[in-house]
């Protein structure tokens, strides 16, 4: 029996163990470090994860995708039951199924049982709720049991992020540790230098500890209901009075979370309701279209791709094809940037917050180190460097910094 290192994300899971050269993480999707954080479930065939859970989905297999589970804890939702074919599996028996896979195959992977797990979480799962943030954590551990780790313990993710940083610092240092994942944002002020490393107790090391609950995920929501959503009828008229559209339907398609709960046959009703009486059927004839085939996941999974594309290359054209022939979304760097500035600055507030939390200036911060996949955004990579102009930016592994430092504070548990 071993103990291991967990980084369930809203978008990418790892885990990690320390074998006889240091912490490694396992793979856990043929040769892949990082196994996306989905499931699908196809009637009498076991569930998939990963990859093949959207390969599934996208080549037309009968069954149900979902993603972002993470995201639900927390919030009432958790115990929230989805139809699965014959079966209703509430959602926190769907990321357990998740867990125990991705639990499965590290074990095979590593040749050994994990009985101890260092479980990441964020700062915060719920904004300004400490009940709320105490039930996401219970609710976690009692899945991490039910799976099979008989001990639990947590870390904050930006702190495991600056266990894996500390292994190349080479004198003492103060580092502001900036985690963006795909649901939160978090951050972490804390002392580091080689004579620390070797500490077990290393309290009196983290100065401040900060977060909010916006991620990538967050970000694909905007962009999909600045961009992609109007396309569908959001914000078009009913034939009478000065209403819109209900925005429910659009607000429920552009969450990674909440797609599923338009595929209830009650929603297809409701929208063949507006559609009768809405001034623009053309449009909202493409809403029904996406619910009915329940192309939801392949929606949200193409701006996702848009936003990365933008990102990298400065534009993108979303394909909105299998909604209507020839119909396209088109988006590029200046739109990214205008459409989610305000998630932007939500999160670099968040360095003030915690210099203030440390009192310490900007000045005091010797590094920014970045891990996190929407640390890739050029507007929020350049927001959050020019909220610490005097430190050295530190680009960590995307999506495995965190593991690898769970998987460190892991080996102290044994």
């Amino acid at each position: 029996m071993a103990a291991c290192g967990l980084d369930f994300g809203t978008s990418n899971t790892t885990l990690g163990h320390c074998g006889a050269g240091g912490p490694v993480l396992l793979p856990l999707e043929g040769e892949h470090l990082t196994v996306p954080s989905a499931i699908f479930f196809e009637p009498r065939h076991p569930p998939r994860i990963g990859r093949a859970a959207t390969a599934a989905y996208v080549a037309g297999k009968p069954g149900r995708l979902m993603r972002g589970l993470k995201s639900v804890l927390g919030t009432p939702l958790i115990d929230e039951a989805t139809p699965l074919g014959r079966e209703r599996l509430r959602l926190r028996d769907v990321i357990a199924r998740y867990l125990s896979l991705v639990k499965e195959r590290a074990e095979a992977a590593a040749g050994t049982s994990f009985d101890t797990v260092m479980h990441g979480r964020p700062v915060h799962f719920v904004d300004g709720d400490a009940e709320g943030d105490r039930r996401a954590e219970d609710t976690l551990r009692a899945i991490a049991n039910e799976v099979g780790f008989r001990e639990v313990a947590f870390q904050y993710e930006p702190i495991a992020a600056a266990l894996d940083y500390e292994r190349q610092v080479t004198t003492e240092e103060i580092a502001l540790i900036a985690d963006i994942g795909g649901g939160t944002s978090d951050f972490s002020i804390v002392r580091l230098s080689p004579e620390r490393r070797t500490r077990v107790d290393r309290a009196a090391d983290i100065l401040a500890n900060d977060g909010v609950r916006i991620g990538g995920t967050d970000f694909d929501r905007h962009l999909s209901l600045g961009t992609v959503m109007p396309l569908l009828g959001m914000g078009s008229a009913m034939k009478r009075g000065d209403l819109a559209v209900p925005g429910a339907y659009y607000h429920d398609l552009a969450t990674w979370s909440a797609i599923n709960r338009l595929y209830d046959g009650k929603t297809l009703r409701e929208i063949d309701d507006v559609l009768r009486n809405c001034a623009r059927p053309d449009l909202v004839g493409r809403l029904r279209t996406t619910v009915e085939e329940e192309r939801g996941h392949a929606l949200a999974g193409l701006v996702e791709a848009a936003k990365i594309e933008a990102s990298d290359e400065g534009a993108a054209v979303i394909g909105l094809g299998f909604i209507e022939g020839g119909l396209a979304a088109q988006l590029d760097g200046p739109a990214l940037a205008a459409q989610t500035d305000g998630l932007a600055r939500a999160v670099t507030a968040r360095i003030g917050e915690c210099l203030a939390q440390a009192g310490l200036h900007a000045e005091s911060i010797d590094a920014l180190f970045l891990t996190g996949g929407s640390t890739r955004l050029p507007h929020l990579h350049a927001a959050l460097t020019a909220a610490l102009p005097a430190a050295r930016t530190v680009a960590g592994d995307t999506f495995g910094s965190v593991g690898l430092g769970l998987t460190i504070a892991a080996a102290a548990l044994r």
